[in-house]
């Protein structure tokens, strides 16, 4: 999995690629954590356009940050989800708590 951070418009942008799973979900904390901490902003978007497959390790950092910035009355949004994930992430009941948008240009206007 690579993942990329990003300042956009006052919103911690996460560009994901790859699968997301067990074996980078602690990067994605480290990283996702580290910019929180440096940034002090209180929303994330996730765009997940080149995610191919996430599994509960992935979910499981997700809802960590998640719950991380909504203490905080952040929001999480996640953009350019594809089809394979979204069944996912909609079995995991993910979307009832985080938005999700078709681009991050739609994502950025509804924080």
């Amino acid at each position: 999995m690579k993942l990329v951070t990003d300042m956009k418009q006052g919103v911690l942008l996460v560009r994901i690629e790859g699968e997301f799973d067990m074996h980078g979900a602690d990067e994605f904390r480290r990283q996702v954590d580290d910019a929180l901490d440096a940034s002090g902003v209180r929303n994330i978007l996730l765009n997940l356009e080149n995610v191919s497959f996430i599994d509960s390790s992935g979910l499981g950092v997700i809802l960590g940050r998640y719950k991380r910035i909504s203490i905080a009355g952040g929001q999480m949004m996640a953009a350019h989800v594809q089809p394979q994930v979204v069944r996912i992430l909609e079995l995991s009941g993910l979307f009832r708590i985080i938005g999700l948008c078709d681009t991050e240009t739609e994502a950025l206007s509804r924080f």
